[in-house]
């Protein structure tokens, strides 16, 4: 993975500073772009990473997946709408967020568009709305008054939440009366269990650690509610992609084979592999996340987009008056023809390199 290209934005000027320079890049204008290459003709993607935690395209750097692109690290992101607000305003090549904030971004001007899967759901991988066993709280409509924790407004808790709320019954009048609070993930069990909220937004290792506690259960799972489902995407610039092509596609086969690793390889040598990736990569950060990692949470194949999962967040968006209805269409915000799984070159179901995965 490339550390430091000849020209950099960086986003944590102290971060960047500390990445060794590693090989040696020049600035290219083939067709108008003005992408970073290295000196043996890769494009240098920057982007934002996750402190403690390995994504599907850092894997696929390792694993040897890439033969057109090279990575910066410019920081690690603090939500996933912050991630593709700095894809929008070209800080970093892409990013990663909840689908209906990539709507509400598309719908505001911004001219991204969705590429890969990034993150979802399953049986393993999960959030759960978290209340105190003696709250006394058992449906929705005893959270008219209350208070919700989520990680940030605008993304996967607030329309989760709004969501469920919505189909057990409550008007759009009612829901509006659920305060959305913002509380950081490391102090969601504490603020609801000290009561400064009713309800608390937990997953991964804030999750476990909580239930092992004690005296919390679940009033609500977005599995519950969708069943096992993407709920995140990869987005880049129109204009990168139409500047930078090739880039892209490696970028998307890439990260795709990774992803349909990961949905095929034991934990343990998932959790192997993430912790020599991150020793190797040396920005002092704490391995123990590692010990709740159990799925990715994409449970389609390869990580290909569906229709249904940009759909339904402009459905609600339009039903909740925040977007005129037809404004914007699902089809014109993703693609996946990027994607060896969905285009012809991998049989859908097939491994990391097309080959056949025996049933189990």
């Amino acid at each position: 993975m490339l550390s430091t290209p000849f020209r950099r934005r960086p986003l944590r000027a102290l971060a960047a500073a500390l990445v060794a320079p590693a090989v040696l890049a020049v600035v290219t204008a083939c067709g108008g772009s003005d992408a970073v290459t290295t000196a043996d003709g890769k494009t240098v993607l920057r982007y934002q990473g996750q402190t403690g935690q390995v994504t599907p395209y850092e894997l696929a750097d390792n694993l040897g997946y890439f033969t057109k692109i090279s990575f910066q690290w410019e920081g690690d992101t603090t939500s996933g709408p912050a991630n593709i607000q700095a894809a929008a305003t070209k800080q970093v090549e892409f990013g990663s967020a909840f689908n209906g904030a990539v709507v509400k971004l598309a719908a505001g001007g911004a001219p991204v568009q969705a590429v890969l899967s990034s993150y979802g759901s399953d049986a393993k991988s999960f959030t759960g709305y978290f209340v105190r066993d003696d709250a006394g709280i058992t449906n929705a409509r005893d959270l008219i008054g209350k208070k919700v924790g989520v990680n940030t407004l605008g993304a996967h808790h607030e329309f989760v939440t709004r969501e469920w709320l919505h189909q057990q019954g409550l008007s759009e009048a009612e829901i509006k009366q659920v305060q959305l609070i913002v509380v950081p993930p490391v102090n969601t069990e504490e603020a609801l269990r000290s009561g400064q909220i009713d309800v608390g937004a937990l997953n991964s290792v804030y999750r476990e650690t909580a239930v092992g506690r004690g005296g919390l259960h679940p009033l609500f799972t977005d599995t519950g509610i969708f069943g096992e489902f993407d709920y995140g995407t990869y987005v880049f610039r129109k204009d990168y992609i139409a500047q930078n092509p090739e880039a892209v596609k490696d970028f998307v086969q890439g990260t795709a084979r990774a992803t349909r690793w990961l949905q095929l390889t034991p934990r343990d040598e998932v959790v192997a592999k993430f912790t020599e990736i991150i020793n190797k990569r040396g920005r002092n950060e704490n391995l123990k996340l590692l010990d709740y990692w159990r799925s990715l949470g994409i449970p389609v194949p390869g990580a290909v987009i569906a229709d249904k999962e940009i759909q339904i967040w402009i459905d609600w968006l339009e039903r909740n008056g925040e977007l005129p209805k037809g404004k914007i269409a699902a089809e014109d915000l993703f693609t996946n023809k990027d994607n060896p799984y969905a285009n012809g070159t991998y049989p859908p179901a097939s491994g990391p390199t097309g080959e056949v995965v025996a049933a189990k």
